[in-house]
């Protein structure tokens, strides 16, 4: 399509929705940076190339015809969709670090010590993506990610690995109104209920840990997030992965119950993308990530 023999001068065209955005070709002219008038030349070469008026002059106003609103609707949202680009491929060239985890790890590991990261690197801009299902790393999008399982991967490279320890947790009040004790089928369990069993259920912890006991949960939740956030409201015991609820243990809205640990079989690991370029935001991330799942 040979477009430029169908659309007018785009000095033109620029010029036309900066007037009907002012409301005034003085105002408009001063934003572009040009006189008045050269601001009124535009439009009348418009007029010309159109065949009909796009205003009309009053005294002191100009008030544009109805074909020119419609058009100039169409030029703020046109213009407004290329602004929008040109932002978004100019934040790509600006060094922008892009961190990839489980929604989870996200919102309980992540999201904690980020401002860490950006008090030491407060020129380096952060986007975090955050899904459960598996972080595609071969279209350069991701640039260090926390992926859960056991390595090696076939599209990235390990930095950094680190277990976890799963055990039963609730809130203090839930604690206080059952007492101490062993688990027993008299307990609420709260379960994280999905296809990925990388996730224990109950079933499974009970019966790595050697214990003869029939769960029923009494609730169940398709994300791991929303089970943590129903234990920590006392509504009653999940499995906690001490990586994810460290800090619900620590500052007490969270409690261990008297029922054991389970070491995890799998691991987080830290990880860059093979194809990926090295840029320095990546590697301090990926040290400042390496230090903090350690430390």
């Amino acid at each position: 399509m040979h477009f430029r023999r169908r659309i007018p001068s785009l000095t033109a065209l620029v010029t036309l929705e900066a007037v009907l955005r002012k409301k005034s070709f003085t105002t408009a002219a001063t934003e572009l940076g040009v006189t008045q008038a050269a601001v009124s030349r535009q439009i009348a070469l418009l007029e010309e190339e159109f065949g009909q008026p796009l205003f009309v002059r009053k005294h002191r106003a100009i008030e544009p015809t109805a074909a020119c609103i419609n058009l100039g609707a169409t030029l703020a949202k046109s213009f407004a969709d290329i602004a929008e680009s040109v932002e978004a491929l100019q934040s790509r060239s600006q060094d922008v670090l892009t961190i990839g985890a489980t929604v989870a790890f996200s919102s309980f590991w992540l999201l904690p010590r980020l401002a860490e990261f950006r008090r030491a690197n407060p020129g380096i801009p952060v986007r975090v993506i955050s899904q459960d299902s598996p972080i595609a790393l071969d279209d350069g999008e991701v640039d260090v990610a926390i992926r859960y399982g056991v390595p090696p991967f076939s599209d990235s490279t390990v930095i950094a690995s680190h277990g976890d320890v799963i055990c039963p947790v609730c809130s203090p009040d839930y604690l206080k109104r059952r007492g101490d004790g062993a688990l027993g089928s008299a307990d609420e369990f709260i379960e994280t209920d999905v296809l990925d069993r990388s996730w224990y259920s109950w079933a499974q912890w009970f019966s790595l840990t050697g214990a003869n006991i029939e769960v029923k949960p009494s609730l169940r939740f398709n994300h791991y997030t929303e089970t943590i956030a129903a234990a920590r409201a006392g509504q009653g015991i999940a499995l906690g992965w001490r990586m994810l609820v460290g800090t619900f243990l620590e500052d007490g809205t969270l409690v261990q119950v008297d029922g054991g640990e389970l070491a995890a079989e799998d691991r987080y690991n830290v990880i860059v993308p093979v194809k990926a370029k090295r840029s320095n935001a990546r590697d301090l991330a990926a040290a400042w990530l390496t230090a903090s799942l350690h430390g």
